[in-house]
């Protein structure tokens, strides 16, 4: 338990930021994943069109600093080169 107001104030903190990522991660998870069941069912056009949102959403959870960076880059990269892949 806490002991001073110092730190029960870095629990709030701690507390809201978990939402937060929980939150933005999850996002990003879905629209990754709706990305990978069309490109598993060979739709070209919908991974297209699903794309650009998905590499912003992407960018803005990594800079939220809820994953690295470079994991974001390197998911970004796998998605891209499985749509070049299809057509």
């Amino acid at each position: 338990m806490a002991n001073n107001k110092s730190t029960e104030k870095r629990i709030r903190q701690s507390a809201a930021r978990r939402q937060q990522n929980k939150t933005s991660k999850g996002r990003m998870r879905s629209a990754v994943k709706d990305l990978r069941s069309a490109l598993l069912a060979g739709d070209a056009e919908q991974a297209k069109s699903l794309l650009p949102p998905t590499l912003r959403l992407l960018d803005s959870t990594a800079q939220k600093g809820a994953i690295h960076r470079n994991a974001a880059a390197r998911t970004k990269s796998r998605l891209q080169k499985a749509i070049a892949g299809l057509g």
